[in-house]
């Protein structure tokens, strides 16, 4: 039963159509004459249904609605009279409510083009830490950042190696001129950062753009250089100084993997320079005690061709093979003469036994025997 439908009245004779409702019990009831009879639902029948009628209008509701729409993008009132048109003739409150129409429902489609700037379609990329606070530099923490100085976006994966093994640390996309951050870390995970790999590949969004190789170079991060502040030095990328470390610029790849037949010559003649004698480098005591000299004169014949970071790294590798070749010889001391000087091998070994040699107990050498340069160490 609906607006439009020819009903008889079942109590008495007559009858009409339905021409609206009151409430969910009353019908009114239009006569011949045009007159409306509040009746029962339950005293009237329908005989005759007017589904052309109500399909014409739900048909000109949704029409409606559909002219309302377009009046809408069309920057027009109810009216036929543009927002424009409205404002010239004084109106001052105007309404653009549409039924059923919110412009915020519409799904955002457009997605403006990145920026590019003159010189950046040659490829130039950084790994960079930056200290949290630079003025507290030995106890600060640091912050990575992968930055991306060209019109290319990135794609990339930041790796670690500890040995053989290699471990994901962090991977993304970053956008074309931008930074990106990785991590924080403290001193105490430096020795984790020994060796880096940054794998990555280089393209441009909904533009057109010349192929750049996939790019994977492997350097090496020497944690001395993190308690040193001129370190970190003033760049275009950061406010506060940065150690900034190059993986490609100007499109050519800092450090390849791959090692031309020169460089390899190089680097084995270099090889040959560093000569060991392992009786000059250790002795044992009377009383069992395992005596170390890590003095680079006393580990290497000679030193040519090797920089400050290169003889430290060896000192720590005669360090590390020393105790580990101790493992399983509980009680066993072992006497580490590093000399005093800056502290800077004395520094790294403690931080080996406490991060690597948790439990080996470690103290200061007899000062009369070996001066002010020796630790010693007990094996667990």
């Amino acid at each position: 039963m609906k607006i439009g439908d020819t009903v008889r009245f079942l109590s008495e004779t007559g009858g009409g159509k339905i021409a609206g409702f009151k409430g969910k019990d009353i019908v009114l009831v239009e006569d011949e004459d045009g007159f409306q009879i509040p009746t029962s639902i339950r005293d009237v029948v329908v005989v005759n249904t007017d589904d052309y009628s109500m399909g014409k209008m739900v048909s000109a509701k949704m029409d409606a609605q559909a002219e309302a729409m377009q009046r809408h993008e069309e920057g027009l009132l109810s009216d036929g009279k543009s927002v424009k048109a409205k404002l010239a003739e004084g109106h001052e409150e105007i309404s653009m409510e549409v039924d059923d129409y919110d412009p915020a429902d519409r799904e955002v489609t457009f997605r403006s083009h990145a920026e590019e700037r003159q010189g950046g379609n040659k490829l130039s990329a950084y790994l960079a830490f930056v200290p949290v606070d630079v003025k507290e530099i030995t106890n600060t923490r640091f912050e990575t950042y992968f930055v991306n100085d060209s019109n290319y976006s990135i794609h990339f994966s930041y790796l670690v190696a500890e040995g053989n093994a290699w471990t994901l640390r962090g991977e993304g996309e970053v956008e074309p001129n931008t930074k990106l951050f990785l991590e924080e870390f403290g001193r105490e995970a430096l020795n984790e950062l020994g060796r880096i790999t940054i794998q990555f590949t280089a393209f441009k969004r909904e533009r057109t753009f010349l192929l750049k190789p996939v790019t994977d170079v492997q350097f090496r991060v020497d944690p001395v250089k993190f308690y040193k502040l001129h370190t970190f030095q003033e760049n275009d990328f950061f406010e506060q100084p940065a150690l900034l470390f190059t993986i490609v610029e100007n499109d050519k790849i800092a450090r390849p993997l791959v090692v031309d037949s020169k460089r390899l010559k190089e680097q084995m003649y270099k090889e040959d320079k560093i000569v060991t004698d392992s009786r000059k480098q250790k002795r044992v005591k009377d009383d069992g005690t395992l005596v170390v000299d890590l003095h680079a004169t006393e580990l290497l014949e000679t030193t040519a061709g090797m920089n400050a970071a290169d003889i430290l790294h060896y000192q720590l590798d005669v360090f590390k093979k020393t105790l580990d070749g101790l493992k399983g010889k509980k009680g066993m001391r072992v006497v580490f003469i590093h000399g005093k000087g800056e502290g800077v091998l004395r520094h790294a070994l403690i931080h080996e036994l406490n991060y690597r040699y948790k439990g080996y107990a470690y103290q200061d050498a007899s000062f009369q025997e070996y001066g002010y340069g020796a630790t010693q160490i007990t094996v667990k």
